[in-house]
């Protein structure tokens, strides 16, 4: 009989479950690309880099310390972190796998599987942010600083929960025949749950944005216009990012919950389209960041402290206060016109 919580410790399980799921385990294992996996690492290691840059820009300059510059704050922070985690993933994985017990087995796959959460739902958090900004624009101020710290908080909790699942049971660790070809400890069902929630987040995107679309459009008409293809063009990368970065993964853990035991040879390279998915999070800061022109210049001033502009020697004036760009300027004169709702916090456009 399978002790359930007992066999958390036993480090046979790894090989017992991957020989049921994989085909050459040792083989396959051994002979990963080592450059592939380097490759991986140094793009990770770009992605922490750069989200970093997007933390420090919003931590050091007071001009982004409200709402929607701390929901991308966020957002880095969790691409940050989700970089880190694969890093950490491919470090412990090939032959070290099997020298890892179950437990630690289920914290290096929920820890990858947590910060990757947290990315998506900071992505919905934003779209539920902008959607209350536009709707609610008389009380939009009264309760933002709460809201936002609910949102925030509730994206964590939700990503821990889905990523400490299988930990706290819902695992396939005496149930061999229900087991995920891609990773053998976990459940199809749990892997079923969680493309569920992936997709019913990603709808619920799209209808957020669609939805402020209609409202833009149908605002000021003057004033409509250009707002209206502003955010546009946002939406659309936005969702298109997040579409062509995971579609693949979907698709690979829709035919895991498919196929039998060793009958799909292509989940045995599921770790190049779970890489490809963590691309999102190197788009992320460009989306959300580098379309702002206040935030384009104060990376350069965090770049250029860092002495990276200017062939290592830090500038003078890095410390100087930031001036407001032409754009911003006139986005602040447009709060003049009480029937654009999207003008009361235009500082982004998502």
């Amino acid at each position: 009989a399978c002790s359930f919580y007992g066999e958390y410790f036993n480090s046979c399980k790894i090989l017992e479950h991957y020989n049921h799921t994989k085909e050459n385990v040792a083989k396959q294992e051994s002979s990963s690309h080592r450059t592939d996996s380097i490759l991986i690492i140094v793009f990770c290691g770009i992605i922490i880099l750069e989200n970093l840059l997007v933390l420090v820009a919003v931590f050091r300059n007071k001009k982004f310390h409200y709402a929607m510059y701390i929901f991308i704050g966020n957002l880095a922070f969790s691409d940050l972190l989700a970089g880190s985690a694969f890093i950490a993933n491919i470090l412990l994985s090939g032959p070290k796998t099997f020298h890892l017990t179950p437990v630690e087995w289920f914290v290096r796959e929920g820890t990858a599987f947590a910060t990757l959460a947290a990315s998506v739902l900071s992505l919905l958090a934003i779209a539920i942010e902008r959607h209350v900004a536009i709707t609610k624009v008389k009380r939009y101020n009264s309760d933002k600083n709460c809201r936002m710290m609910l949102l925030i908080g509730a994206c964590w909790v939700i990503s821990a929960i889905i990523g400490g699942l299988p930990i706290l049971g819902w695992n396939c660790i005496c149930d061999l025949p229900g087991c995920s070809n891609v990773l053998p400890l976990y459940s199809k069902r749990y892997i079923s749950f969680v493309v569920i929630v992936f997709t019913v987040i990603l709808f619920s995107i799209v209808i957020l944005y669609a939805h402020i679309y209609c409202i833009v459009r149908s605002s000021h008409a003057e004033l409509a216009s250009a707002q209206t293809l502003a955010l546009l063009k946002t939406v659309t990368i936005v969702l298109g990012a997040f579409i062509v970065c995971w579609l693949p993964a979907f698709v690979i853990l829709l035919m895991d919950t498919y196929c039998a035991a060793k009958s799909c040879p292509i989940l045995y390279k599921a770790n190049y389209f779970f890489a490809f998915a963590t691309l999102n999070s190197a788009i992320n800061p460009i989306i959300y960041t580098l379309r702002s022109k206040d935030m384009r210049k104060e990376f350069l001033r965090v770049l250029c402290c860092w002495g990276v502009v200017r062939g290592g020697k830090p500038s003078e004036h890095c410390m100087t206060p930031l001036r407001s760009s032409s754009s911003l300027d006139r986005c602040t004169q447009k709060q003049d016109f009480p029937t654009s709702p999207i003008m009361k916090d235009c500082a982004t456009f998502v």
